[in-house]
């Protein structure tokens, strides 16, 4: 399945969350290796047509995963 995103790539993971302090995106997310930030429409939208993906957020300085979709 191809699918078009509307995000902003990043090139490390901790890029991508600190990307969200500066921009209008909500969510730092992990696609087929790929990290992006996203607004929570679009996250949701993904969400709905079946893609595995993970949520990136900051625990206390590690970037943890919650997945989602996945199989």
């Amino acid at each position: 399945m191809t699918i078009t995103i509307q995000a902003t790539e990043h090139p490390s993971a901790h890029e991508a969350v600190q990307h969200l302090d500066v921009s209008g995106d909500d969510h730092a997310i992990l696609v087929g290796n790929k990290y992006l930030t996203v607004k929570t429409a679009e996250a949701e939208r993904i969400a709905a047509a079946g893609v595995e993906f993970a949520y990136l957020v900051d625990h206390h300085g590690k970037i943890m995963t919650i997945p989602v979709n996945e199989r």
